[in-house]
């Protein structure tokens, strides 16, 4: 089974965290959620759920990892700007696991310069900030570009749930 890391910050949409999460876990692959801090309580902006995260992104490599799941929601803003999140996004993609971003998860690989030619979808007042990135933006419940998958809203869950839960 496939151990995926969950990158995580306060402010996350709610159920793009949760639909996901339980998705991997129900299919029998391990999830961990990784935020800026060790055991720290993270909270939806819709306050229906929140989680304690496992590890801080300093003790973590991209290594350990299958996988990478984004959700959205204002938690990817509150990632983009730590070298560590970047760094663990770079190396994860260097070695070509999938990375799976919903919404405004796809800021993250921006702030990391990931998107030059590539293809893919998000929450559509980003396309301009994709675009101006280098890549082609798609308005579509999911676009599989090699190994992202990215998705608009919580209404393209179920999509995105499936793709993941393919290439795991």
């Amino acid at each position: 089974m496939s151990k995926v890391a969950f990158l995580l910050a306060n402010d996350f949409e709610d159920s793009e965290m949760k639909v996901p999460y339980e998705g991997v876990l129900q299919a029998g692959h391990q999830a961990e959620i990784i935020g800026l801090k060790k055991n720290e309580t993270l909270l939806g902006k819709k306050g229906s759920v929140s989680y304690t995260s496992d590890k801080a992104i300093s003790e973590v490599t991209a290594a350990e990892y299958d996988a990478i799941v984004i959700p959205g929601g204002s938690s990817p803003e509150n990632l983009r700007l730590d070298p560590d999140i970047l760094q663990f996004v770079k190396d994860a993609d260097r070695a070509g696991k999938p990375i799976a971003a919903i919404c405004h998860g796809p800021q993250i690989l921006i702030s990391a310069e990931l998107l030059q030619g590539r293809t893919l979808t998000s929450y559509p007042p980003l396309k301009d900030d994709l675009i101006n990135a280098g890549a082609e933006f798609k308005d579509e419940e999911v676009v599989v570009d090699g190994n992202y998958i990215t998705s608009r809203t919580p209404k393209d869950e179920p999509a995105f749930v499936r793709e993941l839960l393919k290439v795991l």
